[in-house]
């Protein structure tokens, strides 16, 4: 009875192996196919460490999103790094800011476009809404929406461009944010988002790229510019 017993747990323990070498092995290198007028691109933030650009670029990445600032005070400390290297590699690049819920959006846009003047040669920033690494503090529906509002009004003024809004399922049950016609950045990890209006497809926060340490994020691009 216990050899049955423990030969079962030993068949259960090697399935759960082969699983975890899929996962961790297999994962990181897949790549979805790209349709027509798509291509590849990260994004990155001090968390990944010095990135080597040229052997990016030469991974087939054509465009990159560094983090530039988050609510009203924080600059990313690789922002100037990555964002010189990675133009000088010859990948098409843009920023990103990560919204805060706990400070007013008119200081997020100062400390925004403090770090990230406007760029005609870049692409069009984005704002980055998700509840993971956010603040505890959850402001009514009205009162994000007001405070989203003051920071994307700010900056498109300022750069003349439409923000692209990136999110996930949790962020937009809490705060819908989909809707609001901008272009979107959906964060739908391994499945294509659906046939809404998205720029862009984050795939995944595990992918192995040349010139990144450890997982990296991965996304499609459509409608380039």
């Amino acid at each position: 009875m216990w050899s049955r017993v423990a030969r079962r747990v030993a068949l259960w323990v090697a399935m759960l192996g082969v699983v975890a070498a899929v996962v961790w092995v297999a994962l990181p290198h897949y790549r979805p196919g790209l349709a027509a007028g798509e291509r590849y691109g990260i994004d990155v933030s001090a968390h990944q460490g010095r990135v080597a650009w040229r052997a990016v670029a030469a991974d087939d990445i054509d465009f990159a999103y560094p983090k530039a600032s988050e609510g009203g005070d924080f600059v990313d400390e690789r922002f100037a790094e990555n964002w010189r290297d990675a133009h000088a590699a010859g990948l098409d690049r843009g920023a990103y800011h990560f919204f805060t819920l706990c400070r007013p959006g008119a200081d997020q846009a100062a400390n925004f476009l403090r770090t990230v003047p406007p760029d005609p040669t870049a692409l069009a920033p984005a704002v980055d809404l998700e509840l993971k690494g956010n603040c505890s503090r959850r402001p009514t529906r009205p009162q994000f929406a007001a405070e989203l509002d003051a920071f994307v009004t700010r900056v498109e003024k300022a750069w003349g461009r439409t923000m692209i809004v990136y999110t996930n399922d949790d962020f937009d049950d809490l705060y819908p944010v989909r809707d609001q016609g901008r272009p979107l950045w959906e964060a739908t990890y391994y499945r294509r988002p659906e046939e809404r209006t998205w720029t862009i497809w984050q795939v995944t926060a595990l992918a192995s790229i040349d010139g990144v340490n450890g997982g990296a994020d991965l996304d499609i691009q459509r409608q380039v510019r």
